[in-house]
C-alpha cells in the first residue's frame, strides 16, 4: 500500500487539490500497491495550506458566533467558557508533554511508497523528513519534551522478503544513531517492522528494543489481506508481550477488494478530488478499520492467550467512545462463553488511547466516560497536525491537574518506561 498522501483527518492530509480551469495540467494515473488507481496532477498550492486557511476562518467565525445562529446568551456563555479555559491554560502552562504519535520519513521511504512525483513533492513539503533543528524548534515552541517517532504509513510492511527486513533495519538504525543520539532525551521511537515476515518482525522488534532503546512497534492497518489477529502473527504478539512493549495500531489503506466494495466511486463527476481514496482513508475508512481490528483482536481471544499484551490506538479512540455502549451491549452476551472477561474490560486492560489530531474537548470527555484516565496519552500527529495547537488546546481542557498530568506525560512514562 502507498504512503498516505492525504492524512486528512489527521489535520492536513488531503492531496494537492485539482485545479478546474481550462489550463490545468494533464492528470496522471497510478496504481498503488493495493491496486487502487489514483488520479493526480500538479497544483500550485497544497490542500494543507488551504485547510489551515479554512480552519483559521472557521475558528474566528465560531468565536464570534458568526453564521452559527447563536443567540446572545449562547455567545455570552461561550465567552465565559473561553475565559475559564484561559484561566485553566495559565494554571497548566508548565505541563510537560510526551507526544506519542509523531511521524517521520526518509527519501528512501518516500521513493518506496509515493504515488507519483506530485506526491513526492507533497511529502517533502510537510517536513516529515526533518529530524533536526526545525522539528526541535517546533517542539520547543509547543512545549513538547519528547516525541515518539514512527515511520510514515505504511512503513515497509508491504515489502516482502529480505528487502523488507533490511529496509526496516536501516530505518530503525537511522533513528537510533541519528536524532536519538543528536538530541538526547528528545526522541524515542516505535520500531518499523517487515510484517510480511512475522518471525523476522518479532526478531527486529526485540533487537530494536534491546539494542536501540525503542519503546514498541507500529503497524499500519491491513497487512496484505490480514489483521494482527491472524494466527500468522502470533510470534510477533508473543514477543511484544514478553518484551513488555506495546504495538501501536495505526490505520492503513484497504486491499483492492475492500476498496471496491466499500469506497470506490464510479459516478462521473463525483470523484474529481480523490473522494473515494480519502473516504477509504483519513476521511472515514481508516478509523472504522482500526476499531474493527481492535474488536477482532478481542473476539478471537488474542488477549486471553496474551493477557499482558498492550495495544495503542490514536485519534481519540478511533470512534470507540461513540460505539462503546452498543459494542458492549450487543457483543457482551454473545462473547460471554468464548472470552475470559466481559468484552468491555479488554478496552481498559489491553488498550491505550491517544489524542492525536483530535483536539476536541467533547471527544476527550466522551472517551474518559468509558476509559480510565490512566489509559489516555497525549499525541499530536505531527506534522499532519500542529504541535502548538495541540498543546495549547490541552492546557485549556477543563480537567483536574492530576488527570492532565497523566494524559500529558505520566501515562506515557509508565507505559514506555521513560522519564521526561
Amino acid at each position: 500500500m502507498p504512503a498516505d498522501p492525504m492524512s486528512g483527518a489527521e489535520a492536513n492530509g488531503h492531496p494537492p487539490s485539482r485545479q478546474h480551469d481550462d489550463e490545468s495540467n494533464t492528470r496522471t494515473a497510478h496504481h498503488n500497491n493495493s491496486g487502487l488507481e489514483i488520479d493526480m496532477k500538479p497544483t500550485e498550492k497544497t490542500q494543507h495550506s488551504l485547510t489551515i486557511g479554512r480552519r483559521s476562518f472557521l475558528g474566528g467565525a465560531a468565536a464570534l458566533g458568526v453564521g452559527a445562529g447563536l443567540a446572545a446568551p449562547a455567545i455570552i456563555t461561550r465567552a465565559a467558557a473561553t475565559e475559564t479555559s484561559s484561566i485553566i491554560a495559565l494554571r497548566d502552562h508548565d505541563l510537560p508533554f510526551i507526544a506519542t504519535e509523531e511521524t517521520y520519513t526518509t527519501d528512501e521511504l518516500i521513493a518506496l511508497n509515493a504515488i507519483n512525483d506530485d506526491h513526492v513533492e507533497y511529502l517533502k513539503e510537510t517536513g516529515l523528513a526533518e529530524l533536526g533543528p526545525g522539528r526541535i524548534g517546533a517542539m520547543d515552541q509547543a512545549g513538547i519534551n519528547v516525541q515518539i517517532l514512527s515511520a510514515h504509513t505504511p512503513g515497509v510492511q508491504d515489502l516482502a522478503g529480505q528487502e523488507g527486513i533490511d529496509f526496516a533495519y536501516r530505518l530503525n538504525r537511522m533513528i537510533a544513531t541519528g536524532p536519538m543520539v543528536t538530541y538526547p532525551g528528545r526522541f524515542r521511537a516505535y520500531a518499523t517492522l517487515p510484517l510480511q515476515d512475522p518471525a523476522a518482525s518479532a526478531d527486529e522488534l526485540e533487537r530494536a528494543v534491546r539494542e536501540d532503546g525503542f519503546v514498541g512497534a507500529m503497524t499500519n492497518g491491513f497487512i496484505g489481506k490480514k489483521f494482527l489477529d491472524h494466527p500468522d502473527f502470533e510470534p510477533l504478539l508473543a514477543r511484544a508481550e514478553a518484551l513488555g512493549v506495546p504495538i501501536y495500531l495505526h490505520p492503513g489503506f484497504p486491499p483492492k477488494e475492500v476498496f471496491d466494495i466499500y469506497y470506490r466511486i464510479m459516478q462521473p463527476g463525483y470523484n474529481d478530488e480523490y473522494q473515494d481514496y480519502i473516504l477509504s482513508g483519513s476521511g472515514y475508512g481508516w478509523h472504522q478499520e482500526v476499531l474493527t481490528q481492535c474488536l477482532r483482536l478481542i473476539m478471537t481471544g488474542v488477549f486471553d492467550r496474551f493477557p499482558k499484551l498492550q495495544m495503542i490506538i490514536g485519534h481519540m479512540g478511533e470512534g470507540l467512545p461513540f460505539y462503546y455502549e452498543r459494542i458492549v451491549g450487543d457483543l457482551g452476551d454473545t462473547t460471554e462463553r468464548s472470552l475470559n472477561k466481559p468484552i468491555g474490560q479488554y478496552f481498559n486492560d489491553n488498550f491505550w488511547y491517544t489524542t492525536s489530531a483530535f483536539f476536541q474537548d467533547e471527544l476527550l470527555h466522551l472517551l474518559l466516560r468509558y476509559i480510565s484516565v490512566d489509559r489516555v496519552m497525549f499525541g499530536t500527529d505531527y506534522p499532519f497536525a500542529d504541535m502548538k495547537q495541540g498543546t495549547d488546546w490541552f492546557r485549556a481542557v477543563d480537567l483536574p491537574r492530576e488527570a492532565k498530568e497523566k494524559i500529558a506525560f505520566r501515562n506515557a512514562e509508565k507505559l514506555f518506561g521513560i522519564k521526561v
